[in-house]
C-alpha cells in the first residue's frame, strides 16, 4: 500500500516545484487513504483490519474443505460428494471478490474545493473596518418536493449534495454515506454499496452452507457406524468446532443482511436510520419497494468524481478562515505545498526576501517554534514610518498563521487604528479589516 511519505520542508522550492509538477493526485491526497498499485486501488486508514476478515473467513472454509468435504466426496453417488467441494470453493472466491470490490474502490468521494465558494451574506459583527463575508452553513434544497438541508463541510469547502457525510476516519466527504466499515477498512457509499451487500449476504450463506454440511457430515458418521449422535461430533471434532464457529458468526452476517434488505427496502442509509431521520417526516427517496431495490440493484454505478492517477495542476487557492469566514486575498501557490510539508512564502510582488529582516527572514533559523525570538533584531520599517509611528509598531502583537508560523498581519488595539491609518506609506500598509493591519500589496 502507499501513504504519502513526509517532506522535508525548504523555502528553495525550484526543483521541488519540477517534481510536484509531475505528481499524481494520489501522492497528494488530503484525505486519509490509503492506496495500492499506483493510485488504482483506495482503501481506508483501517485498511489492515481486511486482512483479519480474509482470515477469518478463508481459515475455516480450509477447515471445511480438509476435513468435511474431503470425507463427503465419497458418500454421495454417481461423484455427486464433489459439488460439496467445488460449491464451498466458488463461494468463498465470490465472497472474497467482493470484499475487495467494496474495500478497494473509490466509496463515492467528493472531491475538495480549491477554495470556499462566493459568500452570500455578510457578517456585520466587527467593530471596525468593512464587514467580514461568511458563508451560510446550511441550505435547503428541493428533492422530490420535499426540502432537504444540506450543510457546509468546512474540510471539504464544499456544500454537501443530499444524502452526502464527511466521514471523520477517512477525512472525506462521501455520497450517499452509509457508515464506515471497520472490517473491510472502507466508507460505505453510492459507489460500493451493492458490494458490500452482496459480501455480507453471501457470508450469510457460506456459514449457513458449511453450518449444514458439518451436520451431514455428523449424520452420516451416526447412519454408517451406528453410533449415537454425541460419539459421532467427537469423532469429526473439526464438524464441531465448524457448528458452533459458523452458528455465531451467522447471528452477526444474517443480522446484518436481514437489517440491509430493511434499508433498501425503504430507502434508508445506516446513517439516516440511526439519526431517526425519517422518524417524523416524510423520506424523499423512497419510491417504493421494487422500485428501491431496482435503485441498488439493477442501475449503473455512477463514475468516480476522482481521477487519482491525474497530473496534480497548478492555480489558485483562498485560504480559509478558521471562524467559518475567509479573507478575500488570492494566494498563488500549488495544491501540493502543504501537502509537501513545504513552508508557506510570499508570493507577494511589493515584497521581497531583501526587504524582510529578524524573525520574518526566509531563513528557517529564525523561527522558534511559532514564537518570537527576544534576541532576534526588529523589522526595520524605519523608512516607511516617521518617527511618531515607531510607538505604533510597538503595540503590533504578531498573528499566529493558520499553519503555525507568524504571518505578516498583526492585531492592533481600537485607540491606535486612526493613527496608523495616517502614518507611512499608504502603498505599503493597508487593508485594515476588523481590528487587523496586514502587510499586503495592492
Amino acid at each position: 500500500m502507499y501513504a504519502v511519505p513526509p517532506q522535508r520542508q525548504s523555502f528553495n522550492s525550484t526543483a521541488t516545484d519540477e517534481t510536484a509538477a509531475s505528481l499524481r493526485t494520489y501522492e497528494t491526497w488530503k484525505g486519509s487513504n490509503v492506496f495500492l498499485l499506483q493510485g488504482r486501488f483506495i482503501f481506508g486508514p483501517d485498511a489492515r483490519s481486511l486482512f483479519l476478515t480474509m482470515f477469518l473467513i478463508a481459515a475455516p472454509v480450509t477447515v471445511f474443505c480438509v476435513f468435511v468435504a474431503k470425507k463427503l466426496m465419497d458418500n454421495f453417488p454417481h461423484h455427486y460428494g464433489i459439488l460439496v467441494m467445488v460449491v464451498v470453493v466458488v463461494f468463498t472466491l465470490l465472497d472474497l471478490v467482493f470484499l475487495l470490490m467494496t474495500s478497494g474502490r473509490d466509496p463515492g468521494i467528493v472531491p475538495r474545493n480549491a477554495h470556499p465558494p462566493e459568500p452570500e451574506s455578510c457578517d456585520d459583527s466587527s467593530e471596525v473596518g468593512t464587514p467580514r463575508l461568511r458563508l451560510p452553513r446550511v441550505k435547503e434544497v428541493l428533492v422530490n418536493g420535499v426540502t432537504v438541508k444540506i450543510k457546509y463541510c468546512e474540510t471539504c469547502m464544499l456544500y454537501r449534495p443530499p444524502r452526502c457525510s464527511h466521514c471523520s476516519i477517512c477525512n472525506n466527504c462521501v455520497e450517499r454515506f452509509d457508515h464506515h466499515c471497520p472490517w473491510v477498512g472502507q466508507c460505505i457509499g453510492v459507489r460500493n454499496y451493492r458490494f458490500f451487500f452482496m459480501f455480507v449476504s453471501s457470508s450469510t450463506l457460506l456459514c449457513m452452507y458449511v453450518f449444514g454440511f458439518c451436520w451431514v457430515n455428523i449424520i452420516k458418521i451416526m447412519d454408517s457406524e451406528n453410533k449415537s449422535i454425541w460419539k459421532a461430533m467427537f469423532k469429526t471434532p473439526a464438524s464441531m468446532a465448524l457448528i458452533i464457529y459458523s452458528f455465531i458468526a451467522v447471528w452477526f452476517v444474517g443480522g446484518l443482511t436481514v437489517f440491509h434488505l430493511y434499508l433498501i427496502s425503504t430507502n434508508q442509509s445506516t446513517y439516516e436510520n440511526f439519526r431517526n431521520r425519517y422518524e417524523r417526516k416524510e423520506n424523499p427517496y423512497d419510491r417504493g419497494v421494487i422500485r428501491n431495490f431496482k435503485e441498488i440493484f439493477w442501475t449503473s454505478i455512477p463514475p468516480s468524481k476522482n481521477k487519482f492517477r491525474a497530473k496534480v495542476p497548478k492555480q489558485l487557492e483562498i485560504l480559509p478562515h478558521l471562524s467559518g469566514g475567509f479573507s478575500g486575498a488570492y494566494v498563488e501557490k500549488h495544491i501540493v505545498d502543504m501537502e509537501m510539508g513545504r513552508k508557506p512564502g510570499w508570493h507577494n510582488s511589493a515584497f521581497n526576501e531583501n526587504e524582510l529582516e529578524g524573525p520574518f527572514s526566509s531563513d528557517e533559523s529564525h523561527y522558534k517554534d511559532a514564537e518570537f525570538d527576544n534576541t532576534s533584531p526588529a523589522p526595520d520599517l524605519s523608512s516607511n514610518f516617521d518617527t511618531g509611528s515607531a510607538e505604533v509598531l510597538a503595540t503590533l502583537q504578531p498573528r499566529r498563521s493558520s499553519w503555525g508560523r507568524r504571518s505578516g498581519s498583526w492585531n492592533l488595539p481600537s485607540e491606535v487604528l486612526s493613527t496608523a491609518s495616517q502614518v507611512g506609506d499608504s502603498n505599503r500598509v493597508s487593508g485594515v479589516n476588523a481590528g487587523n493591519l496586514t502587510s499586503d500589496s495592492r
